[in-house]
Parts: C-alpha cells; structure tokens; sequence
C-alpha cells in the first residue's frame, strides 16, 4: 500500500518526517510506504493552501485511478479561514476538500466512483503546523536556547485562533529571542527531542486523528478521519 500525504509546504514535509519516522519505518516493515509531499511553493501561503484545496484533489483523482494500491490523504492548515471556500472550522474545511474531490470525480469519470472515494482522507493542523511546536515545549525552549518558557500562549495549542494563528506565536517567540523562526530547519529540530505520542496527546483535536488513521492502517475504516 502506498499513502501518499499532500501538504502545504515544505516545513509541513520536513517536519512530519520527522516527527513520524519511528512510525514511517514500523508501516514500512509492515508494507506500507507513507511519503509526504508539499505542493510547489507559492509566494502567499494562502495560495500554498489554495493549491492543495483546489488542485490536489483533483490530481488525487487520476492517482487513485491509476495506482489501485494508493491512498490519498490532504493535510492542510485551517489558517487562513476561508481560503478558496468558507471555511473557519475543521469539519467545514473537510467537507469543502470532500466536495471538490466528488466533483473532479464527476467530471473526469462521469460518476461518484464509491472505490476511490473510499481512498481520499482529508485531515488538518489547527491552526497551522507550529500548533505542534508550541506543544513541543521542550524542544522550543532548547531551539530557543533556554531552560524553559513562560507560556503566554493558550496552553490548549489547537485552541489559538486565526487572529493569532500558532505561526505568528512562534515566529513573535524567536524574534524576542533575537533570532529568525526559519520554519523549514527549525521545525523539525524542534520535534526530533519529542515523540509523535506525545504530540498527539497535546494536540487531540486535528493531529491525533491523523496520527490515528496513519497507526491503524490498513484496518481503519475508510471513514476514519471523521472527528
């Protein structure tokens, strides 16, 4: 089985592999190969995620058609609301992803095509990929070069808002450290002093469900992602 996971960029890449990689390699053992790929960088992130919305469903379509053994599985951040549809919440942005794959699939195969619907997964991080570094406290104190942090934040890191996505708290937290949050090196440096469990559990929202479909391949459900 090949699952492949589309993102919004490279940060999102590098760090999910990073995070993952003692869970990549168990799926690995057990014949499933789980890759992640960012779409081509973007000027505006909110074209990154404009993107995935618009254009990667319908690419999954052809995918999931011709590799019979595949998976897809899109993984945006929910900030910036409203991106490409109305979205503010987790569960309408799904159903926005579910509704432009249901509609390449009429387009291009004249039909719902139950077989590949039941091989699209739609997930998120709420509000952005740094949620999880913002749970990763100790590794952000270290990135930091402190002993620790005096947590202004909403301790609940998925509970941000799009105000003050979790991005602009950790970008605010470098700066105030003299530094510059390079999201592409420092996010996976971050991550690598925790386990994914650990992550998971401080952020049961969005990433937990992910980390759940990925764990209990191939046995999940083909709705599993449903929160």
């Amino acid at each position: 089985m090949k699952v492949i996971v589309y993102v919004e960029g490279r940060s999102d890449e590098f760090a999910m592999q990073k995070l993952l990689e003692p869970l990549l390699q168990q799926k690995q053992q057990e014949g499933i190969a789980i890759t992640f790929h960012a779409v081509p960088e973007r000027e505006n992130m909110a074209d990154n995620k404009r993107a995935l919305l618009i254009r990667m469903p319908q690419k999954a379509v052809d995918t999931l058609r011709n590799q019979p053994d595949s998976v897809i599985v899109i993984v945006p951040d929910l900030y910036p609301q409203n991106t490409a549809f109305a979205h503010t919440k987790p569960q309408q942005l799904f159903d926005g992803i579910r509704q432009n794959f249901r509609e390449a699939l009429q387009k291009k195969l004249g039909n719902i095509a139950p077989e590949l619907l039941n091989r699209f997964h739609v997930f998120c991080f709420k509000h952005d990929l740094e949620a999880l570094l913002l749970a990763a406290e100790t590794g952000l104190a270290r990135q930091l070069g402190k002993d620790r942090l005096r947590v202004t934040w909403n301790p609940n890191v998925e509970d941000q808002n799009h105000t003050e996505p979790p991005k602009r708290v950790v970008t605010a937290l470098f700066k105030e450290n003299g530094q510059r949050y390079k999201d592409t090196a420092d996010a996976p440096r971050i991550l690598q002093h925790h386990t994914y469990q650990e992550i998971a559990d401080r952020c049961p929202q969005c990433f937990k469900p992910f980390v759940a479909f990925l764990e209990n391949l191939p046995s999940l459900p083909t709705n599993g992602e449903t929160l």
